[in-house]
């Protein structure tokens, strides 16, 4: 829903900004370039996912691999005895335990196709135990919250469209998303567990979570202290040295299973074409709004608001153009990929700004689209305070962002 308007709002400001370019500024032009940016976008977005099907084809088959290998369950018995504490109010033996944490798992590993039905059903099984029914129980809003912080190991879909859009090292934003996640993670689970009163001074709570803080806090530390040039030569190194001794493990899991390793490939293989296809009219009907926003001025117009504005406070301005980016995420999935699109294509895809809006689109997940899917579908209509910790994971995360952004590529 939040998308229907904001399409409509896109074409309606590019045209109430058109009128105003052409009746005040004498700018004949205006429309014809709006709808010269409408075709071209159209044709961009049709290029585009096309042009995705052998990359998807490959991570798909890959993750299929992985999937059959039995990794989501050893990520889920990894993250058990912390998944215990952060839901108290959950009997030890309900069977939404193992679904919750096989969707973590799986988002944690960017399989999105096993992670949403995982979560449906974990969901629903909440909802067994929940005393409202219309009201969201302690242990759905953190459920929620974590799904929308979006913690990912593998951001597979975003070098999958930077690599479409011509980056030289389309794994590059691996680490800073990495980095931002945590950020997000961490400031969701913190909000929520302000909110529910949970005792995160437990043993196992701290050993998970101070664990994972001191090696973010050092991988920081680290690459503050180089150079930058540096920076592009280790991050780029240890990025590609670990997506490649993931794509090891996930083949040498399925051989230990006795799995068909190629068959596995194949069969999630077959889905790339399809999920190209099927993303078609959605890129093409962002890009084709956004286009005719751009090409009106009115992108223009709101970038350089935002610049007067932050330039104010004496910050450093060459971020902005990816805050369309920003802005987008929590609203939808498919704008904010428009938007980051859109800036990879306008600006380039190693360029500042589009490695900004690479990362701004890894950092976090769509709240309100979450929220509408998962609480919709067990009927809950109350969902107290998880809009705002959901925002407040959003924030950080998008904020910790642009800093990762700073620190890796400026």
């Amino acid at each position: 829903m939040a998308l229907n308007y904001i399409w409509i709002a896109f074409f309606l400001i590019a045209f109430v900004v058109g009128l105003i370019r052409l009746i005040f500024f004498g700018d004949v032009e205006v429309f014809a370039n709006m709808i010269n940016g409408t075709f071209d976008s159209a044709k961009t977005g049709f290029e585009i996912s096309l042009g995705l099907t052998g990359i998807l084809t490959l991570w798909l088959g890959l993750m299929k691999v992985g999937e059959k290998g039995g990794v989501v369950k050893i990520f889920a018995k990894l993250i058990g005895p912390f998944f215990s504490k952060i839901f108290p109010g959950v009997p030890k033996d309900s069977p939404a335990i193992g679904s919750m944490m096989m969707n973590v798992s799986a988002n944690m590993l960017g399989l999105d196709n096993a992670a949403t039905p995982m979560g449906l059903k974990a969901m629903q099984e909440l909802q067994e135990v929940n005393p409202k029914k219309d009201t969201a129980s302690d242990a759905q809003i953190m459920f929620l919250v974590l799904n929308t912080s979006g913690l990912t190991i593998l951001p597979i879909s975003i070098m999958v469209y930077r690599a479409q859009m011509g980056a030289v090292n389309p794994s590059d934003i691996f680490i800073p998303i990495l980095l931002a996640t945590f950020f997000s993670t961490i400031a969701g689970l913190l909000s929520v567990a302000y909110f529910q009163k949970i005792n995160l001074l437990n043993k196992v709570v701290l050993a998970y979570l101070g664990g994972l803080s001191l090696m973010i806090a050092g991988i920081i530390w680290y690459f503050s202290t180089i150079s930058k040039d540096e920076i592009a030569v280790i991050s780029s190194v240890v990025s590609n040295l670990l997506l490649f001794s993931v794509i090891v493990s996930f083949i040498l899991l399925a051989i230990r299973k006795k799995v068909n390793v190629y068959e596995a490939f194949i069969d999630g293989a077959k889905e790339g074409f399809s999920v190209a296809v099927k993303i078609i009219p959605y890129l093409v009907a962002i890009l084709v709004a956004i286009g005719a926003f751009r090409a009106s001025g009115a992108m223009d117009m709101l970038i350089d608001g935002m610049r007067s504005a932050i330039a104010a406070l004496g910050i450093n301005t060459d971020f902005i153009e990816a805050l369309p980016t920003a802005f987008m995420k929590p609203l939808s999935g498919s704008g904010a990929r428009g938007m980051m699109v859109d800036a990879m294509r306008t600006y380039g895809a190693d360029s500042f700004i589009g490695r900004v809006a690479s990362t701004v689109q890894g950092a976090t997940d769509t709240t309100f689209f979450i929220i509408a899917v998962y609480f919709g579908s067990v009927g809950i209509r109350k969902t107290r305070y998880a809009v705002t910790c959901g925002l407040i994971a959003d924030f950080t995360g998008i904020i910790a962002a642009i800093l990762m952004a700073y620190l890796f590529f400026h």
